[in-house]
């Protein structure tokens, strides 16, 4: 960001504009003074003081100044926590707020849109790659809880039938929550097929396994 110039009465009076302006605080603000100016004697030859101020960089700040951007054009109120592990290179954003089934969208699309954009932001800044999560009212935990119950079941009704089962398409994440799910079933083996945005996963019955063993362990109740 470039430096612009401020004006006010004072230091202290064009600073505030400079806050007003760049939507910052005080602590948020690199500023160098060119002009204290001056009160001049009985208000003849005053000068206004003069700033030169930029918001000062931060990839905190490079992600809340892109998502307030987003919001104000959606005209939506949200409000930003963020947390940024420096150490781990991860940034987690809750965004909290009114109706916000609008931001998570169908399956979490649209969250899984507006983080993506988000880290593409933040990861311009910087030459080590960050990695960026959004979430809302705890949706990608009840998300996953959601997806690796269905992974569980659809592989019960596989066992028992001996048929493979299609799910319904996922993001590249939710298909990697139900192989990673299945990974260790001795059972049954995932795959994903098709193309973006209807790429799924297929849970199929391991074909190379005693079918004999398997029919007799579960009548044992060991399945």
């Amino acid at each position: 960001m470039e430096f612009k110039e401020y004006t006010g009465k004072n230091v202290e009076e064009a600073l505030a504009n400079a806050q007003a302006d760049l939507g910052a605080t005080s602590d948020e603000i690199e500023y160098e003074v060119v002009d204290k100016g001056s009160a001049g004697l009985l208000g003849i030859g005053s000068r206004e003081a003069v700033i030169r101020a930029k918001k000062s960089f931060s990839i905190e700040g490079t992600a809340i100044d892109f998502l307030k951007d987003v919001f104000k054009s959606m005209n939506m109120e949200v409000e930003i926590e963020l947390e940024y592990n420096e150490l781990e290179k991860e940034m987690n954003i809750e965004l909290i707020g009114d109706d916000m089934g609008i931001l998570i969208g169908k399956r979490g699309q649209t969250l899984d849109s507006l983080q993506y954009l988000t880290s593409l932001v933040v990861n311009k800044t910087t030459d080590e790659h960050i990695r960026v999560r959004l979430d809302i009212e705890n949706y990608r935990e009840r998300r996953e809880e959601t997806l690796v119950n269905l992974a569980r079941n659809i592989a019960r009704k596989v066992k028992k039938n001996r048929r493979e089962m299609e799910l319904e398409p996922m993001s590249p994440n939710e298909r990697r929550i139900i192989h990673s799910t299945l990974q260790k079933d001795h059972y049954v083996t995932t795959r994903s097929e098709g193309e973006e945005p209807y790429r799924h996963v297929v849970v199929s019955p391991k074909r190379d396994r005693d079918d004999r063993g398997y029919r007799d362990r579960r009548y044992r109740g060991e399945e």
